[in-house]
């Protein structure tokens, strides 16, 4: 089983921009469908984006032309580039493998890393 741990999360001011990290240990996920996911307090996580192992993206309506999704292989690590913060973009992220449906991607399981808070202050 991967073990994901997500960092680059921080506090930023509207406007601004993160980049944040997933990378993988124990095993690869050069070749997985990859997601990003989002909680807001009191919520369940929520899709932001994905990239297949062919680097196919698939992004959220909400977040679309602010964030992208970019991997590196040779890294074993796939990226969330997020631009143009909002305060409501403030939660916890996390990354996970997961199942491309329609426009948005499932997770199975709920083996989830600690994953990193992102705060944008206004």
């Amino acid at each position: 089983q991967v073990q994901l741990v997500e960092s680059g999360g921080g506090l930023v001011q509207a406007g601004g921009s993160l980049r944040l990290s997933c990378t993988a240990s124990g095993r690869t996920i050069r070749n997985r469908n990859m997601g990003w996911f989002r909680q807001f307090p009191g919520k369940a996580r929520e899709f932001v984006a994905s990239i297949s192992g062919s680097d196919t993206t698939n992004i959220e309506d909400s977040v679309k032309g602010r964030f992208s999704i970019s991997r590196d292989n040779g890294k074993d690590t796939v990226y969330l580039q997020m631009d143009s913060l909002k305060p409501e973009d403030t939660a916890v992220y996390y990354c996970s493998p997961c199942t491309r449906i329609g426009s948005t991607c499932i997770v199975a399981g709920d083996n989830w890393g600690q994953g990193t808070q992102v705060t944008i202050s206004s």
